[in-house]
């Protein structure tokens, strides 16, 4: 059973993604968890830069893993954020959650995180592969044909029980490289050939968030990023595009929006930042590691990187960056994630 949550101790723990959050964000999430914080115009002093700090055992993960979830409960039971953290179990929910029925395991996807790997995971315990090398890449996308079907599939009844019985996780990403990992994988280098990021979407965005641009060039043009931004903050005109964008938007929703993390009880959150340590752990907890073994991570890819964040960044202007972080407060606040204070100071 899950422990009580006790956040004064929360910041001498082993930490979220493998590193020790300065005094000032640890002081800023635990007052998250009795009110929102104020992104106030006047300048605000840098977080701390982040330091090593020595990396659990296995046998200590649990600890890492159970004060996650005592931390994403705290900030769910929160009034004041509900508006931030609160998504119903809608259709939208549903169609992210994969199915393993033989081993009870549902995974929400959070594109962008390495969920690729986590897919082919599904499909071996699913029996169609002796393992996740010989999956070739394009079934693992082909969701009508690679043998994953999604919670939405089943009754009212049968998606309740699987909720309420199975082993259940997700896994998450610092939610400001998770956007820039989204822009570049959608528009700038496209490497599953999707047009419609390019010749739809790019160009409703440039159209309502650039200041000046040719009509008639808007394709070839190409979104800026300062562009996306604009996009992203704009918490009403946003809304209508969506609407018209449909599912593609599951790049760069919140994770409350996708995977209903204060309405399912998860079993497990994986940070990908971690994922060498989180992978082992949640096959073990699932009850699989003696099944299927997660695919080998290149070195250096989990790791936070600071100086991309700040590269991105510096076009962008202070309204804009807050406007972004009040957008995805809650997955700062949910997870565990420092608030990137150094771009607005």
């Amino acid at each position: 059973m899950r422990s009580s949550c006790l956040l004064p101790d929360w910041e001498s723990s082993p930490l979220y993604y493998g590193e020790r959050l300065g005094q000032g964000s640890t002081m800023l999430v635990t007052k998250a968890v009795k009110q929102i914080p104020a992104l106030s115009q006047e300048k605000r002093a840098s977080a701390p830069s982040h330091q090593a700090l020595m990396v659990p055992t296995a046998s200590d993960w649990q600890a890492v893993a159970d004060k996650r979830l005592d931390l994403l409960s705290a900030v769910c039971k929160n009034s004041s954020l509900r508006n931030l953290t609160h998504v119903s179990i809608n259709k939208f929910v549903l169609d992210r959650i994969f199915v393993c029925d033989k081993h009870k395991i549902l995974f929400c996807q959070t594109p962008k995180v390495g969920n690729t790997q986590w897919k082919k995971v599904l499909i071996v315990l699913n029996g169609a592969f002796a393992s996740v090398e010989e999956i070739p890449e394009n079934l693992v996308h082909n969701h009508e044909n690679n043998g994953l079907p999604r919670l939405s599939s089943f009754t009212p009844q049968e998606v309740t029980r699987r909720l309420n019985s199975y082993f259940k996780f997700f896994i998450v990403r610092d939610p400001f490289e998770r956007l820039i990992s989204a822009f570049k994988d959608k528009f700038v280098k496209n490497p599953r050939f999707e047009p419609w990021y390019k010749h739809d979407i790019a160009p409703a965005i440039v159209r309502k968030y650039r200041k000046s641009h040719r009509e008639s060039n808007l394709s070839a043009s190409g979104l800026h990023f300062e562009d996306f931004v604009r996009y992203l903050g704009d918490a009403e005109g946003r809304q209508h595009m969506d609407r018209q964008f449909g599912e593609h938007i599951i790049h760069w929703v919140t994770y409350a929006e996708l995977c209903a993390p204060c309405e399912i009880h998860y079993s497990a959150v994986g940070h990908h930042e971690t994922l060498e340590q989180d992978a082992p752990y949640i096959l073990k907890a699932a009850g699989i590691d003696q099944l299927v073994s997660y695919p080998s991570i290149p070195l250096g890819i989990t790791r936070y990187n600071r100086t991309k964040v700040e590269h991105y960044f510096s076009g962008i202007s202070r309204r804009d960056v807050r406007r972004l972080l009040t957008r995805y407060q809650g997955d700062f606040l949910m997870f565990g994630y420092p608030n990137p204070d150094f771009l607005l100071g």
